[in-house]
C-alpha cells in the first residue's frame, strides 16, 4: 500500500508555491515604497535572500528546526534534510514548503533597512538569520520544542515568521540609522516618499494572494471533512482581516491626515494578514474582522511611534507590519480563539502562554540579531557611504544607472531634467503686423498635475509650441505642505513643471490670463509666470529670424 496520498502532497507543493510568490511581493512593495535610484539593489537583495536562504536552511537550518528535539530549545543537525519528516507526504515535499517559511522571515529586514544597506553585509545577515536564528526559535513553536509543549498556538507564523522578521528589523533599522534627510536637526520629520505606489499595491497583492497558501496550506493535508471545513475556514478568515485591517487603516488616516493614505492603507492589507496568521484556524469570521480592524488602526500608530517618536528610519513599515501586528495577532488568538479563548470562556491560560512565547521570541530575536548586526558593523560596516547613499545603490553597489532605462531620469548626477515638446498646428500663418513686431518669452512654473489642463488651455488660444521640462524646486513659501504615511514631505524640492513659450501673435496678457485662470486655486503651489523681452529668434531649418520664425508649422516636411 502506498504510503503517500496525492492529494496531500499536492497541496503542501501547491502552498509551497503560493509562498514563493510572496517574495516577488516582498520586492515590489520594498521598491515602490523606496526611491528609483536603489530599485535594482533592492530587488538584487529579495533574489539573493531567497537564494542564499534556500541553500543554508537546507545544509544546516531545517534540521535545527526540525530535528529530534534536544531539550526543547534545539533540533538535532540533519545536514541536507536526510532524515523523515513526512506523514502522508515525502519529506521533500515538506522541506520545500518551510524553505518559502524561511525566506519570508529573512526578507522582511530588507524593507526596514532599505536605501543605505552595505549589499555584501546583507548577504551576510540572510545566511546567519536562515540558518540558525529564525530555525531555533522556529523549533520551539512548530519543531515540538518547549513553546509547543506548553501549547503556544501560532498556526502559520505570525510570531514564527512575521515577529522574528519585524524584531529583526527593529534592531537593524535603530542600528543602522535614518536615511540622509530623514530627520532635521531639530528632530521634526521628512518624508520621503516612495517611487511607485503602484509597484506597491502590486506587491501587495502578490502578498495577499500568496498568503493563502501562507495560512491555507499550513494545514499540510487536504483529506478528511474536518479539514477540508479548516481549510474553507482559513481561507475566509486570512481574507476577512485583511479586508477589515485595510478598511480601518483608509477610514482612521482620511480622520486622522484629512485624506485616505494609500501607502498606509496598503500597509492596512499587510498588517490584518500578519495578524491573523496565528490564529486563522481557531477564530471565527466575525473575530477575524475584529483583529482585522484592531490591526488595521494599530499599524498606523505603530509606524507613527517608530518614525515620529523613536526616530527610526523604516521606509516600508516593515517593524509594524510584521513586528508589532505579529505579536498583537499573537496575542489576539488567546482572547479570540473559539475553542479556550478570554472571550469565549477560556480563562487566561491560553492568552498567558501567548503573550510568555511572544515575549520570550521577542527577547531571543532581539538579542541574537543586535550581536550578529554588531559582529557584521564591525567587520565590514552595516552602512554604505554617505556619497554612495546620495548617488543611490543601483549605481554604486550594482554599477546600474538606472532600474528605468528609456522609462524615467536618471539620478540628478547624470541628468536633471526631461525635456519634451508640444506642438500645436496651424493651417495658415497669421499675417504679419505692420512695424517692428515685439517677441516675449512666458515662462510657467506649477504643479505636475496642472501641466495637461494648462496645455490644452494654451492649444485653445492658438500657442503653436512650448517646451516643457520637469524640474525641482520651491518657493518663498517652502511649498504646500504634502503628508506621506503620517509625515510632512520635505518642502524643498517639490517635483514642478516648467513651460516655456515665445509669442508674438499672440499677446502676453493674454497667456497670463489663460494661465491664471487655469492655475489658481488660492493655495499655495499653484505657481508662478515669468516674463522675458526676446531679442531675436532664428529658425535653423529655413534661416527665418524674428516674427516669421515663429509662425509656420514646425514638423509640416518630412
Amino acid at each position: 500500500m502506498d504510503k503517500y496520498v496525492s492529494v496531500d502532497t499536492i497541496w503542501v507543493l501547491i502552498g509551497a508555491f503560493l509562498v514563493f510568490s510572496m517574495q516577488p511581493g516582498f520586492a515590489m512593495v520594498e521598491t515602490g515604497f523606496t526611491r528609483a535610484k536603489n530599485a535594482g539593489n533592492i530587488v538584487m537583495k529579495n533574489v539573493m535572500d531567497m537564494c542564499l536562504g534556500s541553500i543554508v536552511f537546507w545544509v544546516l537550518g531545517f534540521g535545527l528546526m526540525f530535528g529530534t528535539d534536544i531539550g526543547g530549545f534545539i533540533g538535532a543537525p540533519d545536514f541536507f534534510v536526510k532524515g523523515d519528516y513526512g506523514a502522508s507526504y515525502p519529506s521533500t515535499a515538506y522541506f520545500i514548503f518551510q524553505t518559502m517559511f524561511c525566506a519570508t522571515a529573512a526578507t522582511i529586514v530588507s524593507g526596514a533597512m532599505a536605501e543605505r544597506t552595505n549589499f555584501l553585509v546583507y548577504c551576510i545577515y540572510s545566511v546567519v538569520i536562515s540558518a540558525v536564528i529564525y530555525p531555533i526559535s522556529g523549533h520551539w513553536i512548530w519543531g515540538g520544542g518547549w513553546l509547543a509543549q506548553m501549547g503556544f498556538h501560532d498556526f502559520a507564523g505570525s510570531t514564527a515568521v512575521h515577529m522574528v522578521g519585524g524584531v529583526a528589523s527593529l534592531v537593524g533599522a535603530k542600528m543602522i540609522g535614518a536615511r540622509i534627510g530623514k530627520y532635521n536637526a531639530d528632530g521634526t520629520v521628512n518624508a520621503i516618499p516612495g517611487h511607485s505606489i503602484p509597484l506597491g499595491a502590486l506587491g501587495v497583492f502578490l502578498l495577499w494572494f500568496g498568503w493563502f497558501g501562507f495560512n491555507g496550506a499550513s494545514t499540510v493535508c487536504a483529506t478528511g471533512d474536518d479539514v477540508l471545513v479548516s481549510m474553507g475556514a482559513i481561507f475566509t478568515t486570512t481574507n476577512m482581516a485583511a479586508a477589515a485591517a485595510a478598511t480601518a487603516t483608509m477610514i482612521y488616516t482620511w480622520i486622522r491626515y484629512g485624506k485616505p493614505d494609500v501607502s498606509m492603507t496598503l500597509n492596512g492589507v499587510l498588517a490584518g494578514l500578519v495578524a491573523i496568521t496565528a490564529g486563522c484556524d481557531m477564530v471565527s469570521p466575525a473575530g477575524a474582522l475584529i483583529i482585522g480592524l484592531i490591526a488595521g488602526v494599530l499599524v498606523v500608530a505603530a509606524v507613527e511611534f517608530f518614525d515620529q517618536k523613536l526616530k527610526i528610519d523604516d521606509p516600508v513599515g516593515a517593524i509594524s507590519v510584521h513586528g508589532v501586528c505579529g505579536a498583537f495577532g499573537t496575542i489576539a488568538t488567546g482572547l479570540f480563539a473559539l475553542d479556550g479563548g478570554l472571550f469565549y470562556g477560556g480563562g487566561t491560560d491560553f492568552l498567558v502562554k501567548q503573550i510568555i512565547g511572544v515575549v520570550t521570541v521577542a527577547i531571543y530575536v532581539a538579542v541574537t540579531m543586535t550581536i550578529i548586526f554588531k559582529i557584521l558593523d564591525k567587520l565590514f560596516g552595516l552602512r554604505v557611504k554617505e556619497s554612495e547613499e546620495i548617488k543611490g545603490l543601483d549605481m554604486e553597489e550594482h554599477g546600474l544607472l538606472s532600474s528605468y532605462a528609456d522609462f524615467m531620469q536618471t539620478p540628478l548626477e547624470a541628468q536633471t531634467s526631461v525635456t519634451t515638446t508640444y506642438v500645436t498646428p496651424v493651417k495658415e500663418t497669421a499675417a504679419k503686423p505692420a512695424g517692428a513686431v515685439k517677441m516675449s518669452k512666458v515662462v510657467i512654473i506649477t504643479s505636475q498635475n496642472r501641466f495637461e489642463a494648462l496645455k490644452n488651455a494654451l492649444d485653445k488660444l492658438g500657442i503653436t509650441g512650448m517646451t516643457v521640462t520637469k524640474v525641482l524646486g520651491y518657493g518663498i513659501q517652502k511649498g504646500s505642505t504634502e503628508m506621506y504615511r503620517g509625515a510632512e514631505v520635505a518642502a524643498h524640492l517639490l517635483p514642478k513643471v516648467k513651460v516655456e513659450m515665445i509669442v508674438s501673435a499672440i499677446p502676453v496678457a493674454a497667456v497670463v490670463n489663460v494661465a491664471k485662470q487655469v492655475l489658481y486655486t488660492g493655495k499655495y503651489g499653484d505657481g508662478k509666470i515669468f516674463i522675458y523681452d526676446v531679442e531675436d529668434v532664428v529658425k535653423i531649418r529655413t534661416g527665418e529670424t524674428g516674427y516669421d520664425a515663429l509662425q509656420d508649422y514646425p514638423i509640416e516636411e518630412k
